[in-house]
């Protein structure tokens, strides 16, 4: 398998392209005479250089000319380099600033910083060292650009050498990972030419990804976690994640953010790098991916055949309405078997909205003695089935990259950052994962089954469904997954890659209802694959 070429870059005809023309720097410092060998240097580099030496005639010029970029000498007779600066940012406020002087001030950078210089270079200046600040500012995009074909095929082709081997479960992370990575830079880039490779690339992992977890899903099941035998599961996490923190840490906050995608945490992580040290660590949803399996499996610490036997009256299967109410009992539960429950008790809330995010903070001081509490936040999980629904959201979230910006917009402004900066700066060590991702659904699959099967899309349960094998895997033997079998004609159908399934009745309504739409409960590296990471206070 080899990774798809590039098509929609060729390379530029000489004869048909312009010359670029040079960019235009404006150079002032009132001793300019001297630097005519730095000026000279930089227009054998290929810019083109304005000189001044004073303030007020810098002022005019920036009124009656466009420059790329400003170098100015902060000690100037009369209008010095600051209030120059000043008076720059006014008439042209994008106008990038190298700020000169022979002061090593702290307290001078810091004021020039202050007033958004985009960097500080001090005297004696050397024209190698004035250009590199040029480069960095004016080029460095178009040099990132250039190079970002280079290193997306080295990358892809890295992962698609070890699918001609036997390829481990830290393999598919390593996969999603590239993914994630690579979707989150593209969106910087969007007319490299690159998106169509990538999304090729999306395509042919998640069909290889599916034909992985087909064929090892039922051993899983089978055997009991030790590193390298198995992906770690929802189960685990109790045992080998939180456990652990739980001891090592004087205080430890537990946060699920329902259906958050690898690539939405990526984005997310490093607005909390400035507060935490990040561990990243990974797991692999169950399936079906969704809330009522593989997020009371992470509370519980239990498969979902096992919670079904253990909380009988409390989770069915066939009651939708009763299967994410009692993950606060689960996770007590669980701890109390674990003879871990600590002598405050667990704190535990469950938030939808950023109104109930806000009652919470207001009394966020009654996390701070405890020693483990639990917040579960459903906003991601509401927003992506709100998209389908809602007109205005899916025009303005059209696509990942758009929904993505939208959950890093929510993330930075929401009341849930507030809080983990609050439980930073109170020493509290905070686990941050999810019970399951999202897909973008483009296919309609057909369903065929009675009319109490479940009504959910990338997943559907009741007497004996059926599919194509090739668009869904069909589970005629719920206990090898580790499922309820409620009645003894029980079956189970997942849709695999970007499929999504329709009754026959119906089809044609439904497909054009669901199309582009974010659901989870498939199989797909997106839902599967997912964020654990550990975050502890610097």
């Amino acid at each position: 398998m080899n990774a798809p070429k590039d098509k929609s870059k060729q390379a530029p005809n000489p004869k048909t392209e312009k010359a670029a023309s040079p960019k235009k720097l404006l150079w002032i410092d009132d001793e300019i005479v001297t630097l005519k060998p730095h000026i000279l240097f930089l227009e054998g580099k290929g810019y083109s250089v304005t000189c001044c030496s004073s303030g007020e005639e810098a002022i005019k010029l920036v009124r009656s000319e466009r420059f790329e970029l400003a170098l100015l000498d902060e000690m100037m007779p009369g209008m010095d380099g600051l209030t120059t600066l000043e008076e720059l940012k006014v008439i042209s406020p994008h106008l990038p600033v190298i700020m000169v002087t022979k002061s090593e001030e702290e307290s001078l950078m810091e004021e020039a910083i202050g007033q958004k210089i985009d960097d500080y270079l001090t005297k004696p200046l050397n024209p190698s060292q004035a250009l590199m600040a040029i480069k960095r500012i004016l080029d460095s995009r178009k040099i990132r650009s250039d190079a970002l074909g280079k290193r997306y095929i080295a990358d892809i082709n890295r992962f698609n050498q070890k699918l001609y081997g036997p390829v481990t479960p830290e393999d598919w992370f390593d996969a999603a990972s590239i993914l994630s990575e690579w979707d989150i830079e593209l969106s910087e880039f969007p007319d490299t030419g690159l998106w169509h490779t990538h999304a090729g690339t999306h395509t042919e992992w998640n069909i290889e990804f599916t034909k992985y977890v087909e064929k090892n899903y039922v051993d899983w099941m089978k055997t009991p976690y030790q590193e390298g035998t198995r992906p770690l599961l929802p189960p685990d996490v109790i045992d080998h994640t939180v456990m652990p923190e739980l001891t090592n840490s004087e205080k430890l906050v537990f946060v699920v953010i329902d259906c958050m995608r690898l690539d939405q945490w990526v984005a997310l992580e490093p607005l909390l790098s400035e507060y935490f040290d990040i561990e990243r660590k990974h797991f692999y949803s169950l399936l079906p991916t969704a809330t009522p399996y593989a997020r009371n499996a992470l509370f519980s610490g239990l498969f979902p055949d096992e919670i079904n036997e253990r909380y009988p009256d409390i989770w069915s299967v066939e009651d939708a309405g009763s299967l994410n109410r009692f993950e606060e009992e689960m996770i007590n539960a669980a701890l109390k078997e674990r003879d871990a429950v600590p002598k405050s008790g667990i704190k535990y809330a469950k938030v939808f909205n950023n109104a109930e995010m806000d009652t919470l903070y207001r009394k966020i001081s009654d996390f701070y003695p405890r020693k483990f509490s639990t917040i579960v936040v459903n906003f991601l999980d509401i927003m992506s089935h709100g998209r389908s629904n809602n007109m205005i959201l899916k025009e303005i979230a059209g696509n990942e990259s758009a929904f993505r910006s939208i959950t890093l917009s929510w993330f930075t402004h929401s009341t849930l950052f507030k809080a983990l900066k609050d439980f930073a700066s109170h020493g509290h060590t905070v686990i941050i994962t999810t019970d399951h991702g999202s897909k973008l659904c483009h296919r309609g699959a057909l369903a065929h089954g009675k009319r109490d099967t479940s009504t959910t899309l990338r997943y559907k349960h009741g007497v004996n469904l059926n599919c194509d094998p090739k668009q869904g895997i069909i589970i005629r033997k719920p206990e090898e997954y580790r499922l309820p079998k409620p009645r003894l004609a029980t079956t189970y159908i997942i849709a695999k890659e970007d499929y999504y399934f329709v009754y026959p009745n119906r089809y044609n309504e439904h497909v054009r209802q669901f199309q582009n739409s974010f659901q989870h409960g498939g199989l797909s590296l997106e839902e599967m694959i997912i964020p654990l990471s550990v975050l502890r206070p610097r």
